[in-house]
């Protein structure tokens, strides 16, 4: 199933299977904004990453001296969610605890996903609901990907991402099999606010940065069309595309949680980054794209 919000600025189509956003259209312009997949490349269009980021190590991990395996980045993706509330402009998906999630991940949840239109901004808000009788343990991202170039008179090499304000970013540091490291380091030297893009910048992978701003966008100073993130309540921000690769997507990543260490089965319960939310408690955060 398709759902779709739209106003007089824009209109934004997501898929029943892992509440992805598969389409962001222009109303006046008809630009389509987000990437719409290429076996050659990378099929996705925006998942939801959920109730981990990232890969675990072999798959796996643990709770309870139970083994669990479970899928890159969760098991909302691949889900089916259903459809709560529904306006022109706003819906809320909404993905609850069965036997196929207790499989992988045996906690009773509820998880909404809120698709918000504000004149030309999506807001996208995450509320999970802990609907066990112990501690929930989780954390939630999302992965958009976004064309490039936005105009198609321009190359990619003619845009960049571009924070509002500098930072000391700092970037996590992975090993060559995408795992973290804990070699973090400073990203740049420092003082980041623009970074160019070319397709080398992926050819080890994700940039994962942390302590940065909290406002990126993706725009050229060749096109009038520009993407604006802001993830006020996201640690992390990832930049990735297919690696060496000419893919002509970027994927802008806000992220709460990060993969597993490096030859590392995680034990859920003091896995690094993650939410421990009690029993009956609510959790909401949220990030927004703003088109241009």
């Amino acid at each position: 199933m398709i759902y779709s919000v739209k106003n007089d600025f824009m209109e934004v189509c997501i898929s029943g299977t892992g509440a992805e956003i598969i389409s962001i259209v222009n109303n006046e312009t008809f630009k389509e904004y987000i990437w719409q997949g290429d076996e050659k490349y990378w099929l996705g269009h925006a998942p939801v990453m959920f109730p981990i980021c990232g890969r675990l190590f072999e798959g796996k991990y643990t709770y309870n001296g139970k083994t669990y395996e479970m899928p890159n980045h969760g098991i909302a993706r691949s889900s089916k969610f259903r459809l709560t509330a529904a306006k022109r402009d706003e819906i809320t998906l909404t993905l609850e605890a069965d036997e196929s999630t207790m499989e992988k991940y045996p906690f009773n949840f509820r998880f909404d996903i809120t698709f918000k239109l504000v004149d030309n901004v999506l807001e996208v808000i995450h509320n999970v609901k802990n609907c066990d009788d112990k501690e929930l343990i989780f954390t939630v991202g999302g992965h958009p990907a976004f064309n490039v170039p936005l105009n198609e008179e321009f190359k990619f090499e003619d845009y960049y991402v571009e924070f509002d304000n500098p930072c000391d970013a700092m970037r996590v540091d992975f090993s060559p099999t995408c795992f973290c490291t804990k070699n973090d380091k400073l990203f740049n030297g420092g003082a980041v606010k623009r970074i160019d893009l070319k397709h080398e910048l992926f050819d080890n992978d994700a940039i994962f940065l942390y302590n940065t701003d909290k406002v990126i966008t993706l725009k050229s100073d060749c096109a009038e069309e520009a993407v604006t993130l802001s993830f006020e309540n996201m640690k992390y921000i990832g930049l990735w595309h297919a690696p060496k690769t000419d893919a002509p997507y970027l994927c802008i990543e806000p992220w709460c949680g990060i993969p597993a260490n490096d030859g590392v089965i995680d034990d859920l319960e003091t896995k690094e980054e993650m939410i421990h939310l009690p029993s009956g408690f609510s959790f909401t955060n949220s990030y927004s794209i703003k088109i241009n």
